[in-house]
C-alpha cells in the first residue's frame, strides 16, 4: 500500500520526531499550557515563533518521498535519492536537490546521470494537540493561524528561485525535468504564475500529495496543469512516468521575429521532425 499525505502520515511524523526530540521543539505552547502544532484561529494570547520543527519535517518529508518512490524508481532502472549534489547544476552540499531520480546510486552526481529533480515543500498541514502523551487532531488548516506548504508565498518563491538557479546553470540542466512537491493547494494569486512557469519550461509542475487537505473541496488542477493535486498514488507515478519516459529540452531566448523566421526557414530544410527540433535548439542558442 502506497500512501500519500494524510492525517495518519502527519501523526506518524510527530510520533517519530518525539522519539528524537522534546515536545517543546515540535509544538507551540499556549498561555494555558496546551501544546499545539499551530496557534488556533481564535487564539489571542502571547505567541512565540517555532523554527526548530522545520528541520524535522523537512527531513521526514524528503525521506517519505524517497520511500514512496523506491519501487517506481527500480521499475525504471533508476535510483531515487535524497540530498543529491551536482556542481554543474548549482546543487551544492549547502543546497542539494531534495530528491532526484538518478542512473547511479551516488549522492554526488554528474548532470548526465540525473533524470528528474524533485524539490519538496511540505509541512505540517493539520492542527494537532499533544496531551498526556497522545496526539489529538484538532482541525484542518482552515482552523489555525498557520500557512502551511505551498500556501506560503516564501515557500513558493524559494522553490521557483531554486528551479531558476538550476535552469540558468547551463545547458546541462536543459533536459532535466523539475517538479515542486507539496502537501497543500496553492494560493489563488499563484494560479496563473504556476501555469506560466510550466509553459515556460522552468518547472514541470507544482504537485500536491495531499488528496484532502481540508473538509471543503480544494483546488485540484489549474487550467494549464501547472498545479495538480494527486488523489491517488497511481496518479502520482503516472505523471512522473510521463516526465521520465520522454526526452524534454528546455530552451529560453529573446529574438526578433525576423531572426525567428530565419531559424524556422533553416529548420524546415531538415528531413524529419526530430532533426528539425535539434536544429532549432542549436540555432536558438546561438
Amino acid at each position: 500500500m502506497y500512501s500519500l499525505w494524510y492525517p495518519e502520515t502527519e501523526k506518524d511524523f510527530f510520533e517519530k520526531s518525539l522519539e528524537l526530540t522534546t515536545k517543546e521543539q515540535l509544538f507551540y505552547k499556549t498561555e494555558d499550557n496546551r501544546y499545539l502544532a499551530y496557534w488556533p484561529k481564535k487564539y489571542s494570547g502571547k505567541k512565540s515563533t517555532l523554527q526548530s520543527r522545520n528541520a524535522f519535517i523537512g527531513n521526514y518529508t524528503e525521506k517519505m518521498v524517497v520511500n514512496l518512490l523506491q519501487n517506481f524508481a527500480k521499475s525504471n532502472n533508476l535510483f531515487v535519492l535524497q540530498g543529491v549534489i551536482c556542481e554543474e547544476l548549482g546543487l551544492t552540499s549547502r543546497s542539494p536537490a531534495d530528491v532526484a531520480f538518478c542512473k547511479t546510486n551516488n549522492t554526488v552526481q554528474k548532470a548526465e546521470n540525473i533524470k528528474l529533480i524533485i524539490e519538496v515543500k511540505m509541512s505540517v498541514v493539520w492542527n494537532w494537540e499533544y496531551i498526556n502523551g497522545e496526539l489529538i487532531l484538532v482541525g484542518d488548516y482552515s482552523s489555525h493561524q498557520g500557512t502551511p506548504g505551498l500556501l506560503r508565498s516564501d515557500s513558493m518563491l524559494k522553490a521557483i528561485g531554486k528551479a531558476i538557479n538550476i535552469r540558468v546553470s547551463g545547458n546541462a540542466s536543459s533536459d532535466i525535468p523539475i517538479v515542486i512537491l507539496g502537501n497543500t493547494p496553492i494560493q489563488k494569486s499563484y494560479i496563473k504564475k504556476v501555469d506560466h512557469l510550466k509553459k515556460a519550461g522552468i518547472v514541470q509542475g507544482f504537485w500536491s500529495l495531499n488528496p484532502k487537505p481540508k473538509e471543503n473541496e480544494t483546488l485540484e488542477m489549474t487550467p494549464k496543469k501547472g498545479f495538480i493535486r494527486m488523489n491517488a498514488y497511481e496518479d502520482f507515478v503516472s505523471y512522473l512516468n510521463e516526465l521520465i519516459s520522454h526526452d524534454f529540452f528546455f530552451f529560453s531566448s529573446m529574438k526578433s521575429k525576423k531572426e525567428l523566421g530565419q531559424i524556422i526557414e533553416i529548420c524546415n530544410q531538415e528531413d524529419d521532425f526530430e532533426e528539425k527540433g535539434h536544429k532549432f535548439l542549436e540555432l536558438i542558442g546561438d
